[in-house]
């Protein structure tokens, strides 16, 4: 990489740096890398510039699609060596690294067999990995190596019984002292190379539960896609149709959040998997802690470097995970939660929980906040072992205050009186206790200034004083003890037990939905037979009304035909039928008995609404009882009030429809000769004749009339009846689909519920043996016939507790009580062996 003036931009480094941020965690190999060939290459102020932008993702920063267009052709297959190169420089080429390879490769045209032998070429830089400052050259002190004579030629037990009776000093030195021979010696190599056996086998077990989860999750969206699809092909059904339609709409919208929130659970697992890939090689230590806690002094101590060089000297400059190698011990330094412009607290923790095998969290006896342990709650939630660090804080730059601490150092270390850490120690206690569920964790004090101060030019002839008047080789030793002591447990919880963590979140969430539909489509049953009930009533009421109320028309007209006799007697034929069609006309006879019927048919519309609306109501209020904490809610699904809301399609779907009434015509016809032949009989007097012709026209108008009511009111009940039949009809087939579908979900949910449980159920008994074996101090490969022939069952709660059954009663070499302590989970180990 030929080196440019300052006025041009390096785009070739520019692709390096991307592919250091590649994966969210910048490995100090990888950063060292990227230091030397800036200084190399003399990169120019304005690649450093937006250098930075990467690093710090600048929102102004040049994409990686941008910075790839602007390498010409003939430099791209060097550019592309070059990333991979870098990639590969910390052991292990990402899933995501690889995305970032495809993308420049896509940007520039590439075919998939170019690629292809790219990477095969590539795998050969992991290979030559190189140590370089990772390698323990530590010797061991005198005292350690007659410790270790001692122990060998008088026995450790002989030399155990002296230090009982020895003072209490001299028996902590000799813990110290068969500390440093533990993590000197060929034990430490010996801790390592087992890890990594534990690791490559329980990754496998971790490995078979996470696709099968992911596929059971795949298959869950899949499968409701098939449901709705069956549900939608009815609509080819002319007497479904509009139901089916409806119906398969309303589900459209469930299986649409369905898929959504289910996307986002496949998606974590596919996150989980790649987390546990970057965890294969290495036993991991996470350091964690709100802003200005000490983490970077923490991580510089350790390394020994602060990578001034990345961000020209200015401190965090970079929004990702730092990530470097100490005694085949992987630590990650994080961002500091809270700290402006970084990731959410839960965004910070999932991106380094799942490959942690253990998270040091990092709080100062300054400001012991119950605020900054709530985050705790998301290690918990990852079954995560914990180790506090107390960073005790005190101004040591001021003169006279250095010389008082050197004095006595292990002053402000002291736990018991009143100006001791006690108080500290118990609060730590209590908040961890409330947001981790337990307090099976260490807390270790150490003073980092102290430890940083050692390491000054100007404090050189205190050093040592300083250096161990910090105690932080206590915490580094407790680290390197962990993974001798401990390692392949911690190891197991990493790659087996946490792993549930990622399957037993969506199946909780599926259990829920499960749960919610199955309560759903139980209601939805009662709620049919109760809404046939309550339109059946309403037929019946709207029916009767509707009878009463033509009656009542019709009586009003009775009631006028006396008046209307007398008005026309004398009339002709023509007379009296345009006279009788004013009547009818003034008394509005025809527009009454319309509006009666259409007024009946809104008021049954109204009270079929009113009963619709309070089944979505129940609904509603059932969805939101069954409803927890997840993100997804049954209301995102679908709206049941509205889905039950008579209006815009659902009137067309039930049959409701304007009806236009007509009644029978023709009431006149029959009226008229009768009356003119009594008005031709000249024998009588006007008066008897009045008489007469007023009981004739009264009496054939009354019985046409009444046979005209009979006939109105047969047509209306018919009329109404089969519109009031069709709506029920139609809403009962509304129901049963809808009722279908939800089924359908049911089921797909409760198939993917118990594949997750399975997947869970897997890795869990794999995660009890490991247990069980660690409890005998043994090791054997982990293998599903050895799990088979000890576990008989496991029930977790995850995060919380876990009870293993086994098959027969085992003389445990370590308590349950030892146990609970090292994974800081409660374990219950019990014997299912019928007694004899």
């Amino acid at each position: 990489m030929s080196p440019l003036i300052s006025d041009k931009i390096n785009y070739q480094f520019l692709l390096l740096t991307h592919m250091v941020c590649a994966d969210g965690q910048i490995h100090s190999e990888e950063a060292s890398s990227l230091q030397k060939l800036a200084k190399n290459a003399k990169m120019g102020s304005r690649t450093i510039e937006e250098m930075e932008k990467i690093l710090s993702q600048d929102e102004k920063l040049i994409s990686i699609e941008s910075v790839a267009s602007q390498i010409l052709p003939g430099e791209q297959s060097e550019a592309l060596r070059q990333i991979l190169s870098i990639a590969y420089i910390d052991g292990y080429f990402s899933p995501l690294e690889r995305e970032m390879v495809n993308e420049v490769a896509r940007v520039w045209n590439w075919s998939d067999t170019e690629i292809e032998r790219l990477y095969d070429d590539a795998k050969n830089f992991g290979a030559i990995k190189q140590k370089g400052n990772n390698q323990d050259k530590s010797e061991l002190s005198v005292g350690a190596r007659l410790l270790k004579g001692a122990d060998s030629i008088l026995s450790r037990a002989l030399v155990d019984n002296f230090v009982k009776a020895a003072p209490e000093h001299l028996g902590r030195k000799v813990e110290q002292l068969r500390r440093e021979i533990l993590l000197a010696g060929p034990e430490y190599d010996d801790a390592v190379q087992r890890c990594n056996v534990i690791a490559k086998e329980d990754y496998k077990y971790a490995e078979t539960s996470l696709h099968s989860a992911y596929h059971a999750l795949n298959d869950l969206v899949n499968n409701i896609e098939t449901a709705e699809s069956a549900l939608q092909s009815k609509t080819n059904d002319r007497g479904k149709a509009k139901t089916a339609k409806e119906v398969a709409k309303q589900l459209k919208s469930t299986r649409n959040a369905l898929s959504t929130e289910t996307l986002k659970e496949l998606e974590a697992v596919r996150e989980s998997l790649q987390a546990k890939q970057r965890a294969l090689n290495h036993f991991s230590i996470a350091f964690m802690g709100k802003t200005k806690a000490g983490k970077s002094t923490l991580h510089a101590i350790i390394t020994g470097d602060g990578w001034d060089a990345i961000g020209v000297g200015k401190q965090r400059t970079t929004r990702f995970n730092r990530v470097y190698e100490w005694k085949n011990i992987r630590i990650i330094d994080t961002p500091g939660i809270g700290a402006p412009g970084g990731k959410s607290d839960e965004e910070i923790a999932e991106s380094v929980i799942e490959e942690s095998d253990v998270i040091c969290y990092v709080v100062t006896n300054d400001s012991i906040q119950e605020t900054e342990f709530k985050f705790l709650q998301l290690l918990k939630a990852k079954a995560k072992p914990l180790i506090i660090l107390l960073n005790i804080k005190n101004n040591l730059r001021d003169t006279r205050r250095l010389e008082h601490f050197l004095k006595d150092p292990d002053k402000l270390f002291v736990v018991d009186g009143n100006n001791s850490l006690k108080g500290h120690i118990e609060r730590i206690h209590r908040y961890a206790k409330q947001h981790y569920a337990n307090d099976y964790f260490d807390i270790i004090p150490v003073m980092l200034l102290a430890a940083q101060m050692s390491r000054e030019a100007e404090h050189q002839q205190n050093k040592q004083k300083l250096f161990n008047a910090s105690h932080i080789q206590d915490f580094l030793n407790s680290i390197r003890v962990s993974l001798v002591e401990y390692g392949m447990i911690r190891r197991s919880q990493t790659l087996l037990g946490s792993t549930v963590s990622a399957i037993d979140k969506p199946d909780k969430w599926i259990t829920e939905q499960v749960q919610i539909y199955q309560k759903l489509t139980d209601t939805l049953k009662t709620s049919r037979e109760t809404v046939a009930k309550d339109i059946r009533k309403a037929v019946k009421d709207n029916r009767d009304g509707l009878r009463q109320r033509i009656e009542a028309v019709f009586q009003d007209t009775f009631n006028s035909i006396p008046d209307f006799a007398e008005e026309h007697w004398e009339d002709s034929e023509m007379g009296l039928k345009q006279g009788w069609e004013r009547k009818l006309k003034d008394i509005r006879f025809e527009e009454r008995l319309k509006n009666t019927f259409e007024e009946y048919g809104k008021q049954f519309n109204q009270d079929v609404q009113e009963i619709l609306e309070e089944v979505g109501n129940e609904l509603q209020l059932v969805a939101k009882l069954n409803t927890g904490s997840f993100k997804f809610s049954q209301q995102d699904s679908m709206n049941l009030r509205d889905m039950f809301r008579i209006g815009g399609n659902f009137l067309a779907l039930a049959g409701a429809i304007t009806i236009l009434f007509a009644p029978p015509v023709g009431i006149v016809l029959s009226i008229v000769g009768t009356a003119i032949s009594l008005i031709t009989n000249f024998f009588k007097s006007k008066d008897q004749k009045r008489r007469e012709a007023v009981q004739k026209i009264s009496s054939s108008l009354s019985s046409q009339l009444q046979e005209h009511k009979y006939q109105t009111l047969e047509k209306a009940e018919k009329e109404f009846s089969d519109y009031c039949n069709k709506v029920a009809i139609n809403i009962h087939d509304y129901f049963d689909e809808l009722i279908r579908g939800l089924e359908l979900i049911s089921e797909q949910l409760a198939t993917a519920k118990n594949k997750l449980d399975s997947s869970a159920n897997y890795i869990n008994r794999a995660y009890a043996k490991r247990l069980i074996d660690w409890c005998f101090d043994k090791y054997e490969p982990l293998a599903d016939e050895s799990i088979v022939k000890i576990i008989s069952k496991v029930k977790r709660e995850f995060g919380k507790s876990i009870k293993i059954y086994t098959k027969s009663e085992l003389k445990l070499k370590k308590s349950q009580e030892q146990l609970k302590k090292i994974v800081q989970e409660d374990v219950y180990i019990i014997s299912m062996e019928v007694p004899k």
